[in-house]
């Protein structure tokens, strides 16, 4: 869905269960930080509207954003954590680096989300330029951080809940 039909920013508390009771990882890159920094910020604060505790938010950094992957593995092998988060920014370059990073990078989120039953959310940015990506990162298209976090709750939610299910 693309943010031109729908900014996930704009959701209200009646959309977003308690995450009272949740942890959270964040693997952030280091590449591009006036972007990813800002994602975080956006998805700190919407964790903690949402009820999850500072102490319950957990971030560590990565070199870059094809290190991602590797850092939620991490994260979810070594931590008790009900998800993790994965804030990036790729901006289209002149070769096809781009290409084989963000290709690279989604396949191993899905991979670390199936190999451990836990979600990890893709929250990596991918514009063709500065401009799209700040129009991303708190701009006049919301804060993609705030919707990597709600997806988190809502998945972390959904996890919860059928596991509970299945176990009554």
């Amino acid at each position: 869905m693309s943010s031109a039909h729908q900014n996930l920013s704009d959701q209200t508390a009646a959309d977003v269960t308690s995450a009272k009771r949740f942890k959270i990882g964040i693997a952030i890159s280091e590449w591009n930080t006036e972007i990813t920094d800002a994602l975080l910020q956006g998805a700190k604060e919407t964790c903690l509207k949402y009820g999850v505790s500072e102490d319950n938010i957990i971030v560590h950094y990565v070199p870059g954003t094809f290190e991602l992957p590797f850092g939620a593995q991490l994260m979810l092998d070594k931590l008790d954590i009900d998800a993790v988060i994965c804030i990036g920014c790729v901006i289209q370059g002149e070769t096809k680096h781009f290409d084989f990073i963000c290709s690279s990078v989604a396949n191993g989120i899905q991979d670390v989300q199936i190999k451990f039953g836990k979600p990890v959310i893709f929250g990596v940015l991918t514009p063709d330029n500065m401009d799209q990506a700040k129009a991303r990162a708190g701009g006049k298209y919301g804060n993609k951080g705030d919707e990597a976090a709600i997806t988190a709750i809502k998945m972390i939610d959904l996890s919860q809940t059928i596991i509970n299910s299945a176990s009554s």
